[in-house]
Protein backbone atom coordinates (compact mmCIF):
# COMPACT_ATOMS: atom_id res chain seq x y z
CA UNK A 1 0.00 0.00 0.00
CA UNK A 2 1.18 3.38 -1.00
CA UNK A 3 1.11 6.16 1.91
CA UNK A 4 0.00 9.10 0.31
CA UNK A 5 0.13 11.49 3.77
CA UNK A 6 3.11 12.85 5.20
CA UNK A 7 3.65 13.13 8.81
CA UNK A 8 2.97 16.33 10.85
CA UNK A 9 5.96 15.79 12.01
CA UNK A 10 7.82 16.04 9.21
CA UNK A 11 5.76 18.66 7.77
CA UNK A 12 6.05 20.78 10.73
CA UNK A 13 9.84 19.94 10.69
CA UNK A 14 10.06 21.17 6.92
CA UNK A 15 8.15 24.06 7.41
CA UNK A 16 10.53 25.40 10.00
CA UNK A 17 13.56 24.70 7.92
CA UNK A 18 12.25 26.91 4.99
CA UNK A 19 11.54 29.54 7.70
CA UNK A 20 15.13 29.13 8.78
CA UNK A 21 16.62 29.16 5.36
CA UNK A 22 14.79 32.31 4.64
CA UNK A 23 15.92 33.95 7.78
CA UNK A 24 19.56 33.18 6.47
CA UNK A 25 19.08 33.94 3.44
CA UNK A 26 17.78 37.86 4.65
CA UNK A 27 20.98 38.16 6.55
CA UNK A 28 22.79 37.57 3.73
CA UNK A 29 21.27 40.18 1.32
CA UNK A 30 23.16 43.42 0.65
CA UNK A 31 22.06 46.81 0.44
CA UNK A 32 24.75 48.95 -1.21
CA UNK A 33 24.67 47.09 -4.56
CA UNK A 34 28.73 47.30 -5.41
CA UNK A 35 31.24 45.12 -3.59
CA UNK A 36 28.65 42.12 -3.36
CA UNK A 37 26.76 42.52 -6.75
CA UNK A 38 27.12 39.74 -9.08
CA UNK A 39 28.51 39.94 -12.45
CA UNK A 40 26.07 41.37 -14.32
CA UNK A 41 24.12 42.86 -11.49
CA UNK A 42 24.18 46.76 -13.13
CA UNK A 43 21.49 44.98 -15.78
CA UNK A 44 19.02 44.74 -13.01
CA UNK A 45 15.81 46.42 -13.61
CA UNK A 46 13.85 48.58 -11.13
CA UNK A 47 12.08 51.14 -9.58
CA UNK A 48 13.87 54.58 -8.73
CA UNK A 49 15.51 54.48 -5.22
CA UNK A 50 17.91 55.61 -2.59
CA UNK A 51 18.75 54.31 0.55
CA UNK A 52 19.57 57.39 2.89
CA UNK A 53 21.26 56.59 5.92
CA UNK A 54 22.89 59.36 8.23
CA UNK A 55 26.53 59.83 7.80
CA UNK A 56 29.33 58.06 9.77
CA UNK A 57 30.17 61.71 11.42
CA UNK A 58 27.84 64.82 11.24
CA UNK A 59 29.79 67.95 10.00
CA UNK A 60 29.58 71.27 9.11
CA UNK A 61 30.21 71.98 5.42
CA UNK A 62 31.44 75.22 3.30
CA UNK A 63 28.95 76.24 0.97
CA UNK A 64 30.68 76.03 -2.44
CA UNK A 65 30.64 73.68 -5.59
CA UNK A 66 33.04 70.79 -5.12
CA UNK A 67 33.70 68.37 -8.11
CA UNK A 68 35.00 64.51 -7.55
CA UNK A 69 35.73 61.80 -9.28
CA UNK A 70 34.40 57.93 -8.74
CA UNK A 71 35.36 54.39 -9.39
CA UNK A 72 33.56 51.51 -9.88
CA UNK A 73 33.72 48.12 -11.24
CA UNK A 74 31.73 46.14 -14.15
CA UNK A 75 31.69 42.37 -15.33
CA UNK A 76 33.45 44.29 -18.21
CA UNK A 77 35.52 46.99 -16.82
CA UNK A 78 36.77 49.90 -14.49
CA UNK A 79 34.17 52.69 -15.10
CA UNK A 80 34.62 56.03 -13.91
CA UNK A 81 32.32 59.27 -13.28
CA UNK A 82 32.67 62.82 -11.93
CA UNK A 83 29.91 64.33 -9.58
CA UNK A 84 29.94 68.28 -8.77
CA UNK A 85 28.01 68.76 -5.75
CA UNK A 86 26.69 72.33 -4.79
CA UNK A 87 25.54 72.73 -1.07
CA UNK A 88 24.79 75.58 0.82
CA UNK A 89 24.34 75.10 4.75
CA UNK A 90 25.41 71.14 4.06
CA UNK A 91 22.53 70.37 1.76
CA UNK A 92 22.68 69.67 -1.32
CA UNK A 93 20.97 72.48 -4.30
CA UNK A 94 22.46 71.15 -7.02
CA UNK A 95 24.42 67.87 -8.86
CA UNK A 96 26.11 67.09 -12.24
CA UNK A 97 27.07 63.61 -13.32
CA UNK A 98 29.21 63.03 -15.83
CA UNK A 99 30.77 59.64 -17.66
CA UNK A 100 33.04 58.49 -19.90
CA UNK A 101 31.80 54.96 -20.04
CA UNK A 102 33.80 52.27 -21.98
CA UNK A 103 31.15 50.02 -22.67
CA UNK A 104 28.24 49.89 -24.63
CA UNK A 105 26.13 48.46 -21.84
CA UNK A 106 27.36 51.23 -18.85
CA UNK A 107 26.89 54.11 -21.41
CA UNK A 108 23.03 53.07 -21.04
CA UNK A 109 23.22 52.56 -17.37
CA UNK A 110 25.32 55.96 -16.28
CA UNK A 111 22.51 57.50 -18.77
CA UNK A 112 19.66 56.60 -16.89
CA UNK A 113 21.62 57.48 -13.60
CA UNK A 114 22.45 60.95 -14.72
CA UNK A 115 18.97 61.23 -15.58
CA UNK A 116 17.61 60.34 -12.02
CA UNK A 117 20.36 61.31 -9.45
CA UNK A 118 19.04 64.84 -8.68
CA UNK A 119 15.43 63.43 -7.77
CA UNK A 120 17.10 61.16 -5.27
CA UNK A 121 20.20 64.01 -3.49
CA UNK A 122 18.73 67.46 -4.61
CA UNK A 123 17.22 69.17 -1.29
CA UNK A 124 19.14 66.48 1.26
CA UNK A 125 21.91 67.23 3.62
CA UNK A 126 25.01 65.83 2.39
CA UNK A 127 25.84 63.34 5.47
CA UNK A 128 22.76 62.04 4.48
CA UNK A 129 23.46 60.74 0.76
CA UNK A 130 24.13 57.23 0.28
CA UNK A 131 22.69 55.85 -2.88
CA UNK A 132 22.37 52.17 -3.92
CA UNK A 133 20.05 51.96 -6.80
CA UNK A 134 18.91 54.82 -9.53
CA UNK A 135 17.02 54.52 -12.35
CA UNK A 136 17.87 50.61 -12.19
CA UNK A 137 21.56 51.59 -12.26
CA UNK A 138 23.36 49.69 -9.11
CA UNK A 139 26.61 49.81 -9.80
CA UNK A 140 27.30 53.41 -10.87
CA UNK A 141 26.49 54.24 -7.47
CA UNK A 142 29.26 52.86 -6.05
CA UNK A 143 31.24 55.46 -8.13
CA UNK A 144 28.64 58.37 -7.12
CA UNK A 145 29.04 57.59 -3.42
CA UNK A 146 32.98 57.69 -3.41
CA UNK A 147 33.13 61.06 -4.82
CA UNK A 148 30.23 62.17 -2.20
CA UNK A 149 32.81 60.76 0.62
CA UNK A 150 36.14 62.66 -1.17
CA UNK A 151 33.59 66.25 -1.77
CA UNK A 152 32.53 65.98 1.99
CA UNK A 153 36.72 65.60 2.83
CA UNK A 154 36.73 68.67 0.83
CA UNK A 155 33.76 70.83 1.91
CA UNK A 156 34.99 70.29 5.35
CA UNK A 157 34.88 73.60 7.20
Amino acid sequence: MIRTTVPTSVRTGSALLGIAGLFVLAGCSSTGGTADAPAGADQTTGSNSSSSSGGDASGTYKDGTYTADGSYQTPETVEEISVTLTLADGVVTDVEVTGDPKAPETERYQGEFIDGIADEVVGKPIDELKVSRVAGSSLTSGGFNDAVAAIKEQAAA
